[in-house]
């Protein structure tokens, strides 16, 4: 793992480049040149393999079917589980495509990047009657398009410019247009579901769910930033402080609630599904936009997950309003938070969670969807892995931390599962049930946007040279910009904590300080510096008068106290 070191003003942001993830430099001891360029061509031909299918049998339908190689329309079918109110006449948008644009560009295919831009910018249309999930439509949809429009105007992309006229843009901004009554609730929660034609339908549910509700500033923000119009940053804000306001005295939220009444429907918690990237979104839009506010929700909502959801390297689930734990399971969704603790510079933490991810994987040969802890079994209807990406997400952020090769280990058994069990003549087919390794007819477009693409970065991660990105949840590109930032990068980029120095009150960045659990100088074990979501002790050296002068430990997120020999327990580790 490297060490720290000291960094002020912009050296800290080069310092922090494993939070935006520019690229390091250091070769992996034990996993060649030669063995990464042969991984890094695996990948390659598995997205090609699942992209070309699609391109040939789906087209421009919205995800394809690889077994019978035919398609499906399923932008209306996401997220809709009794599949109710399907349209008639709705024939699909393309929506494979729109999520394989950022990962052409990943791989450096500028042709097919330039031909798939430009046949979206003559022929998608969102004057459909159409029933979609917000949550999925504009993760999908909308952040696919404004990351390919950003991606376009890159003078790096190569594209015609002669050609591209910010028809991209301006399909986002008329897909943000047609979100906008879904916000139009008495509680300014948004409904879950929207017609892109006709609004919000009479009669609609009001239910929906945590990452429904606080999920859409990374998308709506951008939106707003690109277009000058802030109604697109200002509904999604509006939702998300209305949601934070709804948290229990443990700053804990449920999982479904009620947008008219502002009740809670669900009151068990955990970071799996129905509220993962409520977290996500918070932390990625404190980088992304700079504003404190982003930080301080979740600084209090990361130490209540610690608090009370986490057990050893696992989280289970709890009740909201008691802290109680309700359901122990493994959900194959919790496998994005390793990923999110390296953004934070909890590595010693990610690295302990993703390794049991890792084992259960290695159980099963893929994730299983739901696994029951408390049983020490699989979950007996959702026994499925729709080839998610989480656990490669993670992978590819703890490598970045770490530069550990251990983590290529992992991502070669990944692609080495998905090409034994997963693909197949017509494209990669979902696993129906992990145990036997039935296929479902079904290569959903995250595999396109994201686990190919999170896998090929992992080996060759050139791209994210001297750029500086967030990846949304569907794993598309927003650059970090100055011009969106409502201060400067080292300022919002940094959890700055007072550190007490003789009279004078100084700030220091418990990030820029961040080290591995314990690091090795002259042979001896330098003190244990705190990760950023936590609170550092007062003095330097650890010494102490009383507890006020000591901070938050990093993994178990409890408070030091001061020992009668005048130190902060609990500061020292050694590995």
């Amino acid at each position: 793992m490297p060490a720290a070191r000291s960094a002020s003003g912009p050296a800290r942001w080069g310092l922090l480049s494993l939070l935006i993830l520019s690229a390091f430099s250091h070769p992996a001891a034990g996993f060649g040149a030669a063995k990464k360029a042969y991984m890094r061509e695996k990948v390659r031909k598995m997205f090609y393999h699942a992209y070309e299918n699609y391109m040939a049998h789906a087209f421009p339908h919205d995800e394809l079917k690889p077994l019978t190689k035919t398609f499906t329309d399923s932008l209306s079918e996401l997220g809709n589980l009794k599949l109710e109110y399907l349209p008639q006449n709705y024939n699909g948008s393309a929506l494979s495509l729109i999520e394989s644009l950022s990962s052409l560009v990943v791989l450096g295919n500028f042709t097919e990047f330039q031909r798939g831009v430009l046949w979206l910018s003559d022929n998608l249309t969102f004057d459909v009657d159409a029933r979609v999930n917000l949550f999925e439509c504009n993760i999908r949809v909308l952040g696919g398009l404004i990351s390919a429009h950003i991606l376009a105007t890159d003078t790096k992309s190569r594209l015609d410019h002669g050609l591209y006229k910010n028809q991209l843009l301006n399909l986002a901004e008329d897909l943000g247009q047609r979100f906008l009554p879904a916000f139009d609730s008495p509680t300014g929660l948004p409904y879950a579901w929207i017609n892109l034609k006709n609004g919000v339908m009479e009669n609609e549910t009001t239910e929906t769910s945590t990452s429904g509700c606080g999920s859409l500033i990374l998308e709506m923000g951008a939106l707003s930033r690109l277009t000058g119009d802030s109604k697109y940053e200002a509904v999604a804000l509006r939702a998300l402080r209305k949601l934070w306001s709804m948290r229990s005295s443990l700053n804990l939220l449920g999982t479904t609630l009620d947008v008219v009444t502002g009740e809670w429907i669900e009151c068990s918690s955990g970071i799996g599904a129905g509220v993962d990237s409520f977290y996500e979104y918070l932390i990625k839009a404190y980088i992304l936009f700079g504003s404190d506010e982003y930080w301080d929700i979740f600084h209090s909502a990361y130490l209540a997950v610690q608090k009370y959801f986490r057990h050893g390297p696992w989280y289970h689930e709890a009740d909201m309003r008691t802290g109680r734990a309700t359901y122990w399971q493994l959900t194959s969704l919790q496998a994005f938070w390793p990923g999110l603790q390296i953004l934070v510079g909890d590595i010693a933490a990610a690295n302990s969670s993703h390794r049991e991810f890792f084992h259960v994987w290695q159980r099963f040969g893929v994730l299983p969807e739901r696994y029951l802890l408390d049983h020490d079994m699989l979950h007996p209807t959702e026994r499925y892995y729709p080839l998610r990406p989480e656990l490669a997400e993670s992978t590819f952020y703890l490598y970045q931390a770490t530069k550990d090769p251990w983590y290529m280990e992992v991502g070669e058994s990944i692609i080495n599962s998905l090409n034994s069990y997963a693909k197949v003549d017509g494209g990669f087919a979902s696993i129906r049930d992990v145990m036997t390794m039935q296929q479902e007819d079904h290569q959903h477009s995250f595999f396109l946007s994201e686990t190919c693409k999170y896998l090929y970065l992992l080996f060759d991660d050139s791209f994210l040279a001297d750029k500086n990105y967030v990846f949304t949840t569907e794993g598309h590109l927003l650059p970090i910009r100055s011009s969106w930032h409502e201060k400067l990068p080292e300022s919002y980029i940094s959890n700055w904590t007072s550190i007490k120095n003789g009279n004078q009150g100084t700030h220091a960045s418990a990030m820029s300080l961040q080290v591995c659990p314990a690091m090795f100088i002259g042979g001896n074990i330098t003190p244990w510096v705190e990760s950023a979501c936590h609170v550092p002790d007062s003095r330097v050296d650890h010494r102490c008068i009383t507890d006020d002068d000591c901070g938050i430990d990093s993994t178990t997120c409890r408070r030091r106290t001061c020992s009668m020999a005048g130190y902060c327990g609990l500061w020292l580790f050694i590995l």
